[in-house]
């Protein structure tokens, strides 16, 4: 019986410990997005994104989109901005996942809530799609 306690923990510490690495995983590109932003590192955005990256948004009743490679362009190199952004969630199974980040700019008064869907090709997690909406404050 000792026994089979004993490798049932083991085996619930062992999944236990693969699920906090695989997020630490997700939190790595969501962490380049997030600060790569703030501080001018398009860099780090290009490590975050897929090459094939959108961004999507409403603007007067309709859909828009923006490549994700002109939004990385509007990022300039060593030109800091007043972001402060957080990981509010993430969720996954398998090869795919979504993350919630709120991206605060006092400057403009404006909070952003970004919605990030990510996939896992080559055990390396990308940012595939970003939509995003923002209330004034």
């Amino acid at each position: 019986m000792k026994k089979i306690v004993l490798i049932l923990a083991t085996l619930l510490f062992t999944i236990s410990v693969n699920a906090q690495t695989e997020i630490e995983k997700i939190n790595k590109p969501l962490l380049d997005y997030i600060e790569g932003t703030a501080n001018g590192q398009p860099d780090r955005l290009k490590r975050a994104f897929h090459p094939d990256f959108n961004l999507y948004f409403v603007q007067n009743d309709s859909v828009k989109a923006w490549s994700g490679k002109g939004y990385v362009s509007n990022v300039k190199q060593g030109r800091k901005s007043n972001r402060i952004g957080k990981i509010i969630s993430v969720d996954y199974v398998n090869d795919a996942a979504i993350a919630k980040i709120e991206i605060d700019m006092p400057d403009r008064k404006r909070l952003y809530t970004d919605y990030l869907m990510l996939l896992k090709v080559k055990d390396e997690w990308k940012i595939i799609h970003k939509s995003f909406t923002f209330v004034k404050y």
